[in-house]
């Protein structure tokens, strides 16, 4: 089996639908991410068969659970997992932002190398930004613990933006001293092909957008 058709394998079964262009496309991604990364240190995978597994699927596996057309993901890094999902959602516009220049132009350029028209970029600090329209759903991957996530993610966040926070193993703590105003809407236990450590999704939204589901994990 080729790499292209393992990582369409792969990505099916986290519900997420590839064309062999596609994953060729995603499979170009992690080679230049590779090769930037000798340079400019963006990443601590550092082979692109590594990045498979802990970039491109462990940002897929939260593809079901995106609500909406706006989209922003805060401390996007390298483009994770915003790159991977702007490109299986064309249909839904990326605004990833990051306060490190040289990771900002490595998502820039991966950008143009994939075609990707639904993706902005933005080089700032998250709690800085003033959108002129608060987003569908934020995305934050290994950002922050959870209420400093909150707290500096409040101001792109209206009481409909669901805010998917992609962790490893399950923040006791941090859920403990959430800030007043915010409730887990949901959560659930992420399986990545390949990945042998543990992940789940936390979804919050703003108190009382909806009624907060009990924890699933």
């Amino acid at each position: 089996m080729s790499r292209s058709e393992r990582l369409v394998q792969d990505a099916a079964t986290l519900g997420v639908t590839l064309t062999g262009a596609e994953a060729a496309r995603l499979l170009a991604l992690t080679e230049e991410l590779a090769r930037w990364n000798r340079r400019y240190n963006l990443t601590a995978i550092t082979t692109p068969a590594a990045m498979v597994t802990h970039h491109l699927l462990d940002s897929l596996a939260v593809h079901p659970d995106i609500v909406g057309t706006r989209i922003a993901d805060v401390g996007t890094g390298a483009g994770f997992p915003g790159l991977p999902l702007a490109l299986c959602n064309p249909q839904r516009h990326f605004t990833l932002i990051d306060s490190t220049a040289k990771k900002l132009r490595f998502v820039t350029h991966a950008a143009e190398l994939l075609e990707l028209a639904n993706v902005t970029t933005v080089h700032a600090r998250v709690e800085s930004l003033k959108p002129a329209a608060p987003f569908d759903t934020v995305l934050a991957r290994a950002f922050a613990p959870l209420p400093r996530l909150l707290e500096k993610a409040a101001p792109l966040c209206a009481p409909t933006t669901q805010l998917l926070a992609l962790k490893g193993k399950w923040p006791a703590e941090e859920l403990a001293a959430l800030p007043p105003g915010w409730s887990v809407l949901r959560s659930r236990e992420l399986h990545v092909p390949g990945l042998d450590a543990a992940r789940c999704l936390i979804v919050l939204s703003r108190a009382g957008a909806a009624t907060a589901a009990p924890p699933a994990v």
